[in-house]
């Protein structure tokens, strides 16, 4: 079985009960149709820079103790220092960010902190200025699933302001629409 495409737009499946043999980017565009929240992953090198990245694999994990993921694809250049920091921040960004999440995605931006609006946390982490939500997470495990590496982060400080969150979906970015009448 396989997955074939009507005018490259929408999956078709061989039989009612799906595809089992298909491609990495057919799979890629199927997750796509899971809309995701957009947030920037950020630390500091023992060296004292500033790494940061953009970050849709963001989930809650657990309430007691509080525990959040995310992962990063093996080959990142900036695996190690995610692997092996003691702290890292999140912040969600809000749907006035794309740009913001557009150039911490980008591995043309050199210093994707400079001109920006950065926050130090009491544990010398940077954040983003402006976030909807920053949590301050400690590093709590991490383990090489696939061809990522998932980080646990227990959360150890908490922060908001009010605002609707930036969404990732079908390869753009979006927002949220109020719906009434539910």
């Amino acid at each position: 079985m396989s997955i074939t495409t009507l005018n490259n737009q929408m999956p078709l499946f061989d039989s009612e009960w799906g595809a089992t043999e298909f491609e990495t980017r057919d799979l890629r565009t199927l997750f796509g149709k899971y809309p995701t929240g957009v947030a920037i992953v950020a630390t500091r090198t023992a060296e004292g820079r500033n790494v940061g990245l953009t970050i849709n694999s963001f989930a809650s994990l657990s309430l007691e103790p509080p525990l959040v993921l995310w992962s990063l694809v093996n080959h990142s250049p900036n695996l190690s220092v995610f692997r092996d920091c003691e702290y890292f921040t999140i912040s969600i960004l809000s749907c006035d960010h794309q740009e913001l999440a557009l150039r911490f995605a980008s591995s043309r931006v050199e210093n994707k902190f400079q001109g920006i609006s950065v926050q130090e946390t009491p544990e010398g982490i940077p954040s983003i200025g402006g976030a909807i939500v920053t949590l301050v997470c400690a590093n709590h495990q991490q383990t090489h699933l696939g061809d990522h590496l998932l980080v646990i982060g227990e959360v150890k400080r908490i922060a908001s302001i009010e605002g609707k969150p930036l969404v990732f979906h079908g390869g753009m970015f979006t927002g949220l629409h109020d719906i009434h009448g539910i």
